[in-house]
This record gives structure tokens, C-alpha cells and sequence, in this order.
């Protein structure tokens, strides 16, 4: 499997589209903090007066868009929050996963190895080693662009910054373990990306949650992969707050052992 694993790796890190989606990350990065700024700074709300974007009865609002966030709160809102992450990640797993099956590839690749599982397992580190240079690189450049826009929120503490990595790195690689479920029953990468939409991103959670709330049934909503990320703690407190890792991490292997049931009864 580490054979597979070093190919997998390789084969990233050539892929076009991860290098694409990593900039949308960024560009959404850049335009949030362009907007704060023109909001939550005097500077920038001098010229948000002048250019229309905002009037003089706005501008109270205007400053306390900021009050009492920090860092972690800032990439929390720009790259975590509403699902936006994962729906990148499993849009290249997607892709990736996809073009075995359209090229042909994974009949070479079955052919030199027997045990289909570790194919399996091979694109699950894979994304989650991606997941892992995802998180840390949108948060470094999260941290990069607050120093360049002169420091506008504090900075939180290591400690809870890795917290939250940590949980982030759960739960989103059980997103992608979930796709990955996806690509190999269905070998389509549009039903591939429409999961990583609609699933990563909560579409379906929040519409069938609405309607269970009517019941008062909507409890399950605390056990979804969408509901912890979104209601992740930001540092930890008490062992309550590790149940986001542990359902990342149950879904995740319910997720990869089923992807790895079905391969071994397919015909490739």
C-alpha cells in the first residue's frame, strides 16, 4: 500500500486541479478580508463612504463586525464555515478518484495488486494528507493576510488552534472518505461532485433537518459530519468537546470499509 500511497501522492501534487481549488480558497480568503477592512477599519471605511458602499447610518454596525473575533474566528468564516472546505476537497477527490475508472488506470493498478483494499486504503491517506496541507496552508495564509491588513483581529493561543485543526482534519477526511464511497458505486464524477455539494456543503442535512424539526425529530442533526463541523468548539474544555473527532473518525471508517467492500466485489 505505501507503493500505491507514493504514486497517489505523486499523482497529486501534478494534479492541476488541486492547485486551482487551493486559489479559490485563497481568492475567498482575500475578498473576505477585503470586505472587513472596508467595514471594521476607519481607512477602510472612509473609502467604503466615498465609493457608496456604505452611508453614514451603517456605520456603527460597520465597526462592531469585528468585536470579539480573532483568528481562528476569521478562518472558521471564510474557508470552514457553510461546508465551502469540504466541498473543495471532495471535488478533487472527485476528480481523482474518477479519472482512475475513465482512464483505465486502476486496471493496471489492479493487475500489479491483488488486494483491492489497499487501493482503497492508499486514496483515503492520500486525502488525508491532503485534507492536512489544505488546513494548514489556508490557515497560515488566513494568519498571513491578518498581518498584512495590519493585525484586525487578535490571534488565538497554539493550543487551540490545533485543537480545532484537529477536529477540522477529522471530520473533513470522513467527508472524503464519504466521496470516495461515492466514486467507487457509482464510478460518475457527477454524482461524485453533487455529494461533496450537497453533502459536504449541509444542503441535505439542513433541508431534512427542517422538515424532522417539525416533528421535534431533529436530534439526529447532532451526529451529522456538516453539524460538528459547523458547531465545532474553537478550544477545548472538557471531553465533550472531542465527540466532532469521534464521529469524524467513526464515519470515516464506516465510510472506507464499506468503499472497501464493494471493490472487492466489482468488476474492473
Amino acid at each position: 500500500m505505501i507503493n500505491l500511497l507514493r504514486m497517489d501522492l505523486y499523482r497529486l501534487k501534478r494534479s492541476k486541479s488541486v492547485y486551482i481549488c487551493l486559489g479559490i480558497l485563497m481568492a475567498i480568503t482575500v475578498l473576505a478580508f477585503s470586505m472587513i477592512y472596508l467595514l471594521a477599519t476607519p481607512q477602510g471605511r472612509n473609502y467604503a463612504l466615498k465609493i457608496g458602499l456604505l452611508d453614514n447610518s451603517e456605520t456603527e454596525e460597520a465597526k462592531a463586525i469585528v468585536n470579539g473575533a480573532d483568528s481562528l474566528d476569521m478562518f472558521r468564516e471564510t474557508c470552514m464555515d457553510g461546508g465551502v472546505f469540504g466541498c473543495v476537497i471532495g471535488i478533487i477527490i472527485t476528480l481523482f478518484m474518477c479519472g482512475d475508472f475513465q482512464n483505465g488506470f486502476i486496471k493496471n493498478i489492479m493487475s500489479l495488486h491483488r488486494t483491492r483494499w489497499k487501493y482503497i486504503g492508499s486514496k483515503l491517506a492520500a486525502a488525508g494528507i491532503l485534507n492536512f496541507f489544505f488546513l494548514i496552508v489556508c490557515f497560515l495564509f488566513n494568519s498571513l493576510m491578518n498581518l498584512l491588513f495590519h493585525n484586525m483581529v487578535s490571534y488565538v493561543a497554539l493550543a487551540d488552534t490545533l485543537f480545532y485543526l484537529a477536529l477540522a482534519w477529522f471530520i473533513n477526511t470522513a467527508f472524503s472518505a464519504l466521496v470516495i464511497l461515492t466514486c467507487i458505486l457509482t464510478r460518475s464524477t457527477a454524482a461524485g461532485v453533487m455529494t461533496s455539494l450537497l453533502l459536504c456543503g449541509g444542503i441535505i442535512q439542513s433541508f431534512l433537518g427542517q422538515i424532522t424539526s417539525l416533528f421535534h425529530m431533529d436530534g439526529w442533526l447532532k451526529y451529522t459530519l456538516y453539524y460538528n463541523m459547523s458547531a465545532a468548539p474553537s478550544a477545548y474544555s472538557g471531553i465533550g468537546d472531542l465527540k466532532g473527532a469521534v464521529v469524524g473518525l467513526v464515519f470515516m471508517v464506516f465510510y472506507a470499509a464499506t468503499a472497501a467492500f464493494f471493490i472487492t466485489r466489482q468488476d474492473i
